[in-house]
């Protein structure tokens, strides 16, 4: 191990010590925390996909507006959000947890309301970026604080359970937006955030403990690195996600791309000049973090891929409606959170690797699946219930074992900023997979045949991050060595 590479891993004198966090732990359970986290994740995960069903709703609730108004509303959330993520990591790692966890949590309920009310698709998108700001603020502190409240020996578990609650919000959320957007209208996709949001705001107030990085207070904020980083993302990101609309010229595209790519290698430059960067990257000198973070670019593109797949499966295949589409993915989500829940006892005792390796191979054997059985014609307990639960046990011990392990040796000091690098990165990956599948499939007229491409582009990628698991190391006794 390297002298950067230990630096990392050892907790720092200014840190918070185990001591105060057990006291705190004294009079709160670290469930308690637990709970109020991923409730803010929930709605977050949720409302990132309950929109996907909205879009025939938001045409008929705003007439006047093109396809390409109405595909902002989910893009601009998407660039935001992507872009967003480490910045906000940063902030939390330097000002507080419990803070930049209200805050966004607040902002983000501040942000739905705004949404319902919308009476222009202009008012949509701008309340749409304000709650994507929100959610990035939340989702990291949120992991942060999870760690925090647990034992070295219980975080395995309670972070496998904290990805799989946002896994399994973002799998049920277009079959949920569907039927309440189609019972009570659009604007519910919003408000229902409001109940769950203000239960955890009014938990968090009282359970929570402040937690931050006490050697870097008082170091000045990167603005510079926040600067690029949030262009250079929000670029990459533009790029991907107007490749397919007809408003974007080539030329623009290849423009915004150009830009993202000079601003995230600037950032880079100097992030390894700057005394206070907003990411240490040192952090990717170290082997498992590296290659966690390549392993989760790879399996985010094959989710998304398979996710939104299935919908166009169910829909130009086998005609079913959206609601009924939604009923019939979703056996494959409900396996996360129990497949989760003891992939995360394994990962505390032995390590991450092996889960993640056998996991990959499952989520690849389902790809195998739906590309050799399912037909044209509807048999959805022989032909399609068995590929789901297969691909549910894969996502259950893959995804959350993800986020573990790309926080398990990290240094208090970097919680936050390391957990929202990983899910900047899913993030990044999520798009592109949906980009992919848009142009494969994103046309009338679909075939059978027209998802084999689809399938082994799934296949291929689960086999790639089972090879990109095969140099991570979170075996506690390595903990142990380090002192951690």
């Amino acid at each position: 191990m390297t002298d950067s590479e230990s630096k990392l891993i050892k907790p720092s004198s200014t840190e918070m010590k185990p001591a105060a966090a057990s006291s705190a732990r004294g009079t709160v359970s670290p469930w308690q925390v637990f709970w109020v986290a991923s409730l803010a994740v929930f709605i977050v995960s949720m409302d990132g996909t309950m929109l996907f069903s909205a879009f025939s709703a938001l045409s008929t609730g705003f007439p006047h507006a093109t396809p390409a108004d109405l595909s902002w509303v989910l893009n601009a959330y998407t660039v935001a959000y992507a872009a967003m993520l480490i910045p906000a990591g940063g902030l939390a790692d330097k000002h507080g947890r419990k803070k930049v966890f209200l805050l966004g949590l607040v902002l983000f309920l501040i942000a739905s309301v705004g949404c319902g009310l919308a009476v222009s698709v202009t008012w949509l998108v701008i309340a749409r970026v304000l709650q994507a700001i929100g959610a990035s603020l939340l989702t990291p502190s949120s992991l942060s604080l999870v760690i925090a409240a647990f034992p070295a020996d219980k975080r395995a578990i309670a972070v496998s359970l904290w990805g799989a609650v946002g896994g399994l919000a973002a799998a049920i959320g277009p079959s949920l937006g569907a039927f309440v957007i189609a019972a009570i209208g659009w604007q519910w996709a919003f408000y229902l955030n409001v109940p769950i949001g203000v239960l955890a705001i009014w938990r968090g107030t009282t359970i929570l403990t402040e937690t931050r990085q006490t050697s870097r207070l008082q170091a000045p904020v990167d603005v510079l690195g926040m600067a690029l980083l949030i262009i250079g993302i929000a670029a990459l990101a533009l790029s991907i996600v107007q490749a397919e609309s007809p408003a974007w010229s080539q030329n623009e595209l290849f423009a915004a791309a150009g830009v993202g790519l000079v601003c995230t290698l600037g950032f880079i430059a100097w992030a390894g000049i700057s005394r206070a960067p907003l990411v240490d990257l040192a952090l990717f000198r170290n082997v498992t973090y590296r290659y966690v973070n390549l392993a989760t670019l790879s399996f985010g593109i094959a989710f998304s891929m398979m996710f939104f797949a299935f919908f166009f499966y169910m829909k130009s295949i086998w005609h079913y409606s959206l609601p009924l589409a939604g009923l019939a993915v979703a056996p494959g989500p409900l396996m996360v959170i129990p497949v989760a829940a003891i992939s995360g006892r394994i990962a505390s005792r032995h390590g991450h690797r092996a889960l993640l390796v056998a996991g990959c191979l499952i989520y690849a054997s389902s790809a195998l699946w739906f590309l050799l059985v399912p037909g044209a014609g509807p048999a959805y307990l022989t032909h399609w219930l068995p590929g789901m639960l297969i691909s549910g046990v894969g996502v259950g011990m893959v995804m959350p074992s993800l986020s573990g392990a790309a926080v398990s040796h990290l240094p208090s000091s970097h919680y936050a900023v390391g957990g929202a690098i990983n899910q900047a990165i899913r993030q990044i990956g999520s798009v592109l997979g949906v980009a992919l599948t848009v142009l494969l499939l994103g046309r009338a007229g679909l075939e059978r045949a027209d998802f084999n491409t689809v399938y082994l582009c799934h296949m291929s990628l689960a086999l790639l991050t089972a090879l990109l698991c095969l140099p991570i190391n979170t075996r506690p006794a390595m903990a142990a060595r380090t002192g951690h």
